[in-house]
């Protein structure tokens, strides 16, 4: 299963595989990753036209590849020409699993059309104990849940954030408020340090969600000094689009743990 806390050392999630470091969601990007000892990759799925599911952020390709486009509105045999900022095409997630099989991925699910065709990947490839599967759409995930059966760990949906945040804020139990926990197959909080001139993560909000079992990981966090007030508030993981500089920092502090990877376990 994977790991989503690491005894006091905290993961580190290359955001994209690191998108200030290389061509984001890129095999490049998850070559450098592994090459580095970061194990834990934060990525993107979406489904094309023809039901391939395809490793990508944005809804079209315009921004990252030489093409123009929606990605559902594109077939696999269309994407395949695209090349993008390291000269590659787009992966598909199969194709990602089979190249990184020491590697595991938190991964975005984009649309509610990619929601079959990526449950069906992960069993084609015998992939549920390597992910955790993410949406900002709670309806989404609990799709996710229902038709997953409690094959793969998921984060916490942005509604149950909301009321985690307020059972934190009143010193109230989170089961009265209804979030879900690891029984319903949630085993994370993923959340930004803020949400405009709101604070979500102080230590209050960490100890609600660490009380009913689910750890706290942080986005998208680039520089040095917001990091180190996260970990020492106690963060169980970062998501970074600059893992190499978070890896050293945490060299420097004693706290870099390389997780086995998941063939090791």
């Amino acid at each position: 299963m994977i790991p989503v806390v690491a005894d006091g050392c905290p993961l580190v999630f290359a955001h994209r595989g690191g998108g200030a470091e290389v061509a984001e969601n890129s095999m490049a990007a998850f070559d450098r990753m592994r090459s580095i000892g970061v194990r834990h990759i934060e990525t993107d799925v979406h489904v094309t036209a023809d039901g391939r599911v395809v490793v990508h952020h944005d809804d079209s390709i315009d921004r990252t590849y030489d093409g123009y486009g929606r990605v559902e509105d594109l077939t696999w045999d269309e994407l395949v020409t695209m090349r993008n900022a390291a000269g590659e095409r787009m992966p598909l997630l199969e194709e990602v699993f089979e190249a990184y099989p020491d590697l595991w991925f938190n991964i975005d699910a984009k649309s509610d059309a990619v929601v079959e065709p990526l449950l069906a990947t992960l069993e084609r490839c015998q992939a549920f104990d390597r992910v955790m599967l993410a949406s900002f759409s709670e309806r989404r995930l609990q799709r996710i849940r229902r038709m997953a059966a409690g094959k793969v760990s998921t984060s916490l949906g942005m509604s149950a954030v909301a009321r985690l945040v307020l059972a934190a804020q009143t010193a109230t139990n989170a089961g009265s408020w209804h979030v879900p926990g690891p029984r319903q197959g949630v085993r994370a909080v993923q959340v930004p340090h803020y949400q405009g001139p709101i604070r979500v993560v102080d230590r209050r909000f960490i100890a609600t969600a660490h009380a009913l079992g689910l750890a706290v990981h942080v986005w998208t966090i680039n520089e040095p000094a917001e990091m180190i007030e996260l970990i020492e508030m106690g963060v169980d993981g970062i998501v970074t689009d600059r893992p190499t500089m978070m890896r050293e920092l945490l060299i420097a502090r004693g706290q870099w743990r390389e997780l086995p990877a998941p063939n090791a376990r």
